[in-house]
C-alpha cells in the first residue's frame, strides 16, 4: 500500500501524486509498488525491499542519490492466542526532495504523523522528520517495556497463588521480548551514532536538541530493557526453584506415606500365604484376626510418630 503526505498551511496532507518535499509512506507494498517507487526516485529496489525481510539488520548506507536508514521497531505480535512483542525493521529512505519509509505493517510510530498528532512535523524538514520517527520508536519502546513490567508484577502475583507451568511459559514469553527489544535497541544506538557523523544528512543547531533527546530515551530504554530482563530471570529462576521444592516436599510426604502404609501390607500378605497355619501365630486363638489387624496399626502409628517427630510429613 502507497501513502503520500505533505505537509500544507492547514497540516498535513494526503495526496494522490508525489510532490517535492513530500512523505511517501509504504506499508507491505507489493513487487510492482517497490519497483514504481525505486524508479520513479532512482532507489535501489532492493535497499526498498530490504525492511520487509525480518531478520534485516539495522543500519546506515549512503549512496549517491539517497540515503538509507533502517531501524528496528517495536510491534505486538500473537504467540500462544496472546498478545506479545517483538521487534520488526523499517527503512527510512532520504532523497534529495522526497523522504520514503518502508513497514512490514502499519505502526503507531508512524500513524501519529499521519494524523498529526506530532507538533512541529513538516515533511519538507528532512532532517528533523528522520529525528522525530527515531524519538517516536524510542518512546514506543518504553511504552511496551512499561506494559511488559505491569505484566510481568500481574504473572507474578498469579504465580504466588497457583505455581503452574502457565504462568512461568508466560513469564518466558515476556523474557523473549525483552531480548527482542534489548538486542534491537542496542542495534538502533549504533545508527543513531553513526547518523550523528553522516554528512550527507544535514545538522541544523535548532534540532540539535531533539537529537540528544532521541540518544537519550534510547539509552533509557537499553537501561530499562536490561533492568527488566534481569528482574525477571531472576523471578522465573526464583518460582522454578519454588516449584521444584514443593515438587519434592510432595515426593517426600508421599514416601513417608507409603512406608507407613507397607507395614500393614507386609503383615496381611504374610498370613495371606498358603501355608500351615500351625506355624502362625495367633492362628489358634478366636480373636486372633483382631489382633493382628490392631498390631499392624499400632506398628504403622509408632512409625508415623517417629517420621512426625522428625518433621517428615513437612
Amino acid at each position: 500500500m502507497i501513502r503520500i503526505f505533505k505537509t500544507m498551511e492547514n497540516g498535513i496532507t494526503q495526496l494522490d501524486t508525489p510532490e517535492d518535499g513530500c512523505w511517501i509512506a509504504l506499508t507491505d507494498p507489493t513487487a510492482t509498488e517497490l519497483f514504481e517507487v525505486a524508479q520513479q526516485y532512482e532507489v535501489d529496489v532492493e535497499d526498498l525491499r530490504a525492511p520487509l525481510d525480518e531478520e534485516e539488520r539495522s543500519r546506515i548506507e549512503i549512496e549517491e542519490n539517497y540515503t538509507l536508514i533502517l531501524v528496528d521497531i517495536p510491534v505486538i505480535e500473537e504467540r500462544n492466542d496472546k498478545d506479545w512483542y517483538g521487534t520488526i525493521p523499517m527503512s527510512i529512505v532520504v532523497g534529495d526532495n522526497v523522504i520514503i519509509t518502508v513497514c512490514l505493517e502499519d505502526t503507531p510510530i508512524l500513524s501519529a504523523f499521519m494524523d498529526g498528532r506530532v507538533r512541529n512535523f513538516y515533511t519538507y524538514m528532512k532532517t528533523r522528520f528522520i529525528l522525530q520517527i527515531l524519538y517516536k520508536n524510542a518512546s514506543m519502546y518504553l511504552h511496551y517495556l512499561r506494559i511488559i513490567d505491569k505484566k510481568s508484577e500481574i504473572v507474578e502475583k498469579r504465580l504466588h497463588k497457583s505455581q503452574r507451568n502457565q504462568e512461568l511459559i508466560e513469564l518466558l514469553e515476556l523474557e523473549k521480548s525483552l531480548v527482542y527489544f534489548t538486542t534491537s535497541l542496542r542495534s538502533n544506538e549504533v545508527v543513531l551514532e553513526k547518523l550523528m557523523k553522516v554528512d550527507r544528512i544535514k545538522h541544523y543547531p535548532e534540532d540539535e536538541d531533539l537529537l540528544e533527546d532521541v540518544i537519550i530515551e534510547n539509552k533509557q530504554a537499553i537501561e530499562m530493557a536490561n533492568i527488566y530482563s534481569g528482574i525477571l530471570s531472576g523471578t522465573m529462576d526464583a518460582f522454578a526453584s519454588v516449584i521444584s521444592n514443593n515438587q519434592n516436599i510432595v515426593m517426600k510426604m508421599l514416601s513417608v506415606i507409603t512406608i507407613v502404609m507397607s507395614i500393614p501390607t507386609i503383615i496381611y500378605s504374610a498370613y495371606g500365604m498358603n501355608m500351615n497355619v500351625k506355624g502362625m501365630p495367633f492362628a489358634d486363638n478366636p480373636y486372633g484376626f483382631s489382633v493382628v489387624i490392631i498390631l499392624s496399626v499400632v506398628i504403622s502409628l509408632i512409625v508415623a510418630m517417629l517420621f512426625s517427630k522428625k518433621n517428615m510429613f513437612k
